[in-house]
């Protein structure tokens, strides 16, 4: 599985205050594709009291937790998978620093930059390594395989062979190149 060059995957979550935002929306979305990033899986939901607990046990001992928590479930999010080669560097590069003062000085041309409002209102998260991706991607999307993700969907991905509906900010295996190679081999 590691010999070629695979994609990886992070978990991307478009936070309650950017989905109220229409214009702010689709502009995360538009740096998302435009930043080559593959949508393997979309939801929008409100995040559950057990569901932010669990993605944020790390804080649960911080001043911060209540209100993370709190806003977290406040409203609907958009929760993403993605994918491209280098995937959890790269979101973390695009969406900027976590500190939205420095985002807003230091990179404005950053998701946080231009819609981050406060350290809890930063307008996205992130994956900060692989291991996290597959623990939080888990969270979310309790039905992913992220093993036959890799063995059954990834080269179509790496390749290209896919199909992007804007409506559901979703990617999907073009099916007629599945069955064309079928045909042909």
């Amino acid at each position: 599985m590691q010999s070629r060059n695979c994609l990886q995957l992070t978990l991307a979550i478009l936070k309650p205050h950017v989905v109220k935002a229409p214009f702010a929306l689709q502009k995360i979305r538009d740096l998302i594709i435009d930043n080559n990033f593959k949508v393997v899986r979309s939801r929008r939901a409100t995040i559950s009291r057990e569901e932010a607990e669990l993605f944020y046990k790390e804080h649960r001992n911080k001043f911060f937790y209540n209100r993370l928590l709190t806003f977290m479930c406040s409203g609907p999010s958009d929760v993403h998978i993605l994918t491209r080669h280098n995937a959890v560097a790269k979101w973390r590069q695009l969406m900027g620093p976590t500190k939205v003062y420095q985002a807003q000085y230091n990179a404005q041309d950053t998701i946080r930059g231009m819609f981050g409002l406060s350290d809890t209102r930063n307008a996205t998260h992130g994956s900060d390594s692989t291991e996290s991706a597959e623990r939080e991607i888990m969270i979310f999307f309790k039905d992913f395989n992220i093993k036959k993700w890799y063995n059954n969907e990834e080269v179509f991905y790496n390749l290209g062979r896919l199909h992007f509906d804007p409506t559901s900010f979703v990617h999907t295996i073009d099916r007629t190149y599945v069955q064309n190679e079928r045909v042909t081999k």
